[in-house]
């Protein structure tokens, strides 16, 4: 059987109601690609005791502590500092183009959803912000299974927004981190990406390990339409007329430029970037790009 078969097409996700189902899906098919985080693991320092939580290894019990309480208390270490995990999705208007089964915005949310699923299964911490042109949503990061839950909810009830302003959270994130985190920005980047890249590299100079997932449509990516068209801007609804013939190949060179450009000054800073289509079953992208990103530890 090809490989290709064992990843979903995003029509089968999309009908996929049950979101944690739905992250579950999409982790079990890229797991094996992932990373182990370089900041997690047990060192040979012992420092303290906390209850044991459902899915702990059983290895770190301390089975002398039992015997005498008869409750399981895991054994904590100097260096088993949790990864703090902060993800960032754009809920703009510009989020919401489909021109498939499933739209940027749909996408996202299941990226974030499986991101959240699989930081959690890893015993980090994961929090979220959902903004569109103001921060609509913000959960501080924690590492209990509710939260996963509350995370959950919150994405399965979000709805696209208006303009975008990508900075302003990302801003507002970087004064309140108080320790090294990962932060994990998910857009279309169709903002003043200058502006989003130089403020992503800040979080970079922080000490921060910064991703970057800019999700766009396949048409977006294609330019496919031939007839005469009337294109309107989804966050101010600015409308043009025309021939696409007339004006594609501007056009794609224009987008490969943008594109072009958002990787290379992402990358030269130490920013992570993967760029998503629409059109490409999720698990499988997250697997090509998460083997890379493992390659580089």
């Amino acid at each position: 059987m090809s490989d290709s078969l064992n990843f979903l097409d995003p029509s089968v996700l999309t009908g996929l109601d049950n979101l944690e189902l739905r992250a579950r899906v999409v982790v079990e098919g890229f797991l094996s690609g992932l990373h182990k985080s370089p900041h997690r693991g047990f060192s040979v320092e012992f420092n303290d005791y906390r209850q044991y939580q459902r899915g702990d290894d059983m290895r770190h019990v301390d089975w002398k502590l039992y015997a005498r309480s008869d409750k399981f208390y895991i054994k904590q270490y100097e260096d088993e500092t949790n990864v703090r995990c902060v993800i960032l999705l754009d809920t703009s208007a510009s989020m919401d183009y489909s021109s498939g089964s499933m739209s940027k915005l749909n996408y996202g949310i299941t990226l974030a959803s499986a991101l959240a699923y699989f930081v959690m299964r890893q015993r980090d911490a994961v929090g979220l912000i959902t903004f569109d042109d103001e921060v609509r949503e913000y959960i501080p990061p924690r590492c209990r299974q509710p939260h996963l839950m509350r995370i959950l909810r919150t994405l399965a009830g979000v709805k696209s927004g208006t303009r975008t302003n990508v900075v302003k959270p990302l801003t507002d994130l970087a004064s309140t981190l108080t320790k090294k985190s990962m932060v994990i920005l998910i857009t279309d980047m169709l903002d003043d990406e200058e502006r989003i890249i130089s403020t992503l590299q800040n979080l970079r100079a922080m000490g921060n390990d910064v991703l970057t997932f800019q999700v766009m449509d396949a048409d977006e990516l294609t330019f496919p339409f031939n007839e005469a068209s009337e294109f309107i801007d989804m966050e101010n609804n600015e409308t043009f007329t025309t021939s696409p013939a007339a004006i594609r190949n501007a056009y794609l060179e224009n987008l490969n430029e943008f594109l072009a450009f958002c990787k290379k000054q992402c990358q030269s800073s130490g920013v992570d970037y993967c760029l998503l289509n629409t059109a490409e079953p999720l698990d499988q992208a997250l697997s090509s790009y998460m083997t890379k990103r493992a390659k580089s530890f």
